[in-house]
Parts: structure tokens; sequence; C-alpha cells
């Protein structure tokens, strides 16, 4: 294991903080209001990536039009034809919107640990991450007989244990491939990623059953597409100066080896805010 079990101790429980809100929330908010918030998780991934120690995320302009674009979208096509309107809480709102602030953290935490340690493989992250989130999910469980009802209603249908088998696999494959957006492509990215996939799972349902699509429908695929499109285009940087030799020498990132060969570039300032926050 590469890296120590504080680190994922962390990690699961941001990761058990963001699910449990998230769940709890639909107690207060129908599905569409949360889900109207929910699809708003790229702005605060992108906005909490420019405060994470050992990231300080700088995004194009660009960036920030595209993931509104995104998110207006998405909104406009899945609430295109909900049965109700949205219903909102205050005590919702808060659970939500915590939910929110965690899932920006989750995201920029994994990239910070795959920035940190190279070595950390996204199996490994999914595997202890979730063996360290079992005792955060087993005593509410238990507090509130959840597990007992869930034992005896799969004892009744032998069915449902071949479903969570399914899942469990299903599940699995989405993570290790989410973990390695992160790790390649970044938080924001994933982010993005995941919302515009939400748009194409619904369009291929209406696709599949021949729902009727609406105009609104259209604006909001309209939308996606601007943003994607916008997303997909190259960032344009101003060439850089030709330095000056008799710079400061001081001010030139180091250039060290590290224990496994490879080399690192980068000051000192930077490594430690890392370390801070892994």
């Amino acid at each position: 294991m590469v890296n120590p079990w504080k680190t994922y101790i962390k990690l699961s429980a941001v990761l058990m903080g963001s699910s449990g809100l998230t769940k709890g929330s639909l107690a207060f908010l129908n599905y569409p209001a949360q889900l109207m918030f929910k699809s708003t998780k790229v702005l605060p991934v992108m906005i909490m990536g420019a405060f994470i120690p050992g990231l300080r995320r700088k995004y194009p302009p660009h960036e920030y039009v595209s993931a509104i674009l995104l998110i207006v979208g998405l909104i406009l096509f899945t609430l295109a034809d909900a049965q109700t309107s949205p219903n909102f809480s205050m005590i919702g709102v808060i659970m939500v919107s915590g939910a929110l602030i965690l899932d920006s953290l989750l995201g920029n935490f994994q990239e910070v640990i795959f920035t940190m340690n190279p070595e950390t493989t996204q199996t490994e992250m999914l595997f202890c991450s979730t063996l360290v989130g079992m005792p955060f999910l087993i005593p509410p469980m238990l507090f509130t007989g959840e597990l007992f009802k869930a034992w005896t209603s799969c004892s009744q249908h032998l069915y449902v244990y071949g479903v969570l088998v399914f899942e469990a696999m299903a599940t699995f494959i989405g993570q290790v491939s989410v973990l390695s957006l992160v790790a390649l492509f970044g938080a924001a990215t994933t982010a993005m990623v995941t919302t515009a996939r939400k748009a194409v799972t619904l369009l291929l349902s209406y696709m599949i059953f021949t729902k009727p699509l609406t105009e609104q429908h259209g604006t909001g695929l309209l939308l996606i597409a601007m943003g994607i499109v916008l997303k997909m285009l190259p960032e344009n940087k101003l060439p850089q100066k030709r330095a000056n030799p008799q710079h400061n020498v001081e001010n030139v990132p180091r250039r060290e080896e590290s224990s496994d060969g490879r080399f690192q570039i980068g000051s000192d300032e930077e490594e430690e805010e890392r370390k801070s926050l892994v």
C-alpha cells in the first residue's frame, strides 16, 4: 500500500459524509429539487480546486462558461418532463449544499493523492476507502435497524443477492473508471464528464423507449453540446519570454531525484502543502 491509512480515513469520512447528506436530503427535498442542486457539482469542484493546498488550479474563463452551459442544459433537460415542480426546504437545502461541498472536496482530494503518490492505483484507493468506510456505515445501520431489515428481506427474496452482486460489479467498473479520469485529467474534467454522462443516459432512454422530445429537451441538449464543444477548444497560451540567464537561481524549481529513480520538479512550499493535506 502506497499511502498511509490516515489518508484513507480522511477520504472515507468525506465520502461517507457526502453520500449520507445526499440521501438524507431526500427526506426534505423532492427528487427534482435535489437533481437541480447535484447538477451544479462542476462549479464547486472547480472553485474548490483553486484553494486546495498542493493543487491551486486556475481555470480559464471559457471553462467556467462551459461548466455553466452544461449545468443549465442538464437542468432544463431533466426537468422537462418532471411530474412535480421542485420543492425546497431549508433543512434539505442545507444538507444538499453540504453534500456539494464534500463532493467538491472529494474529487480534489483524490487528485492530490494521485499527484503526491503517482504509484497509487485506482483499485487501492477504491478498496481502502471502502474498507475504512464500513465502520462509518455499520453503527447507524444497527441503530436504525436497517441492517436487520435488509437481512430479512434478502433471505425472503433470494434473487436480491444476484442483483447486489451485479450492482457491485457495475459499481466497481464505474468507480475505477471515474478514478482513472481523476488521475489522468483532474477532478474538474471528471466532474464535467460525469455531468455530460447523465445527459447521454437520459437521451438514450428517450431514444430506446421512444419518449416524445419537447422544445425544452432540445434547448437543454443544445446547451449541453455547446458546453462540451467549448470545453474541447484548445487553450491559447501566450508565448513565454526568454528567461534571463542572470536571473536569480533561487526562484528556479529544484529538480530532485526520488527514491524510485524518477525526477520531480517543484518547490519546497508546494511539496509541504501537499503533505499537509494528505
